[in-house]
């Protein structure tokens, strides 16, 4: 996907009530030494319903393995489970291009309780 890029279609209220975004913190990180592309392995922790979630994310760019944890992020945690070369990702971490096209991941701008849905 590029920095900018026209419109997705059009979706329903419905459809984006599909789409489970929660906010977690990040409780491990590290460098996914497999990977193909520079990426991280996180742990993030969603709360007691959820539990703790793993992702790998090209996210190296602009993001440190210490300086993540503790930060909360927003994932979408209802996506069926992915294999990234010998590792299973199991989240979904979001992020937007910073100006030259890598990888921000966003989150609350102040703590807020882990688990809550996006709405």
């Amino acid at each position: 996907m590029s920095e900018t890029s026209a419109p997705a279609p059009t979706i329903t209220f419905d459809d984006f009530l599909k789409v489970d975004i929660r906010v977690g913190v990040v409780v491990e990180a590290e460098v996914n030494e497999g990977a193909r592309k520079p990426a991280l392995k996180l742990k993030v922790d969603f709360g007691p319903e959820i539990g703790i979630r793993k992702t790998s994310a090209q996210i190296t760019e602009n993001h440190a393995p210490e300086a993540l944890v503790g930060t909360q992020v927003l994932g979408v945690v209802n996506f069926p489970v992915k294999q990234i070369g010998k590792f299973m990702s199991e989240v979904l971490v979001l992020g937007v291009p910073d100006e030259n096209g890598k990888v921000m991941l966003i989150g609350p701008t102040r703590d807020v309780p882990i688990g809550g849905r996006l709405y």
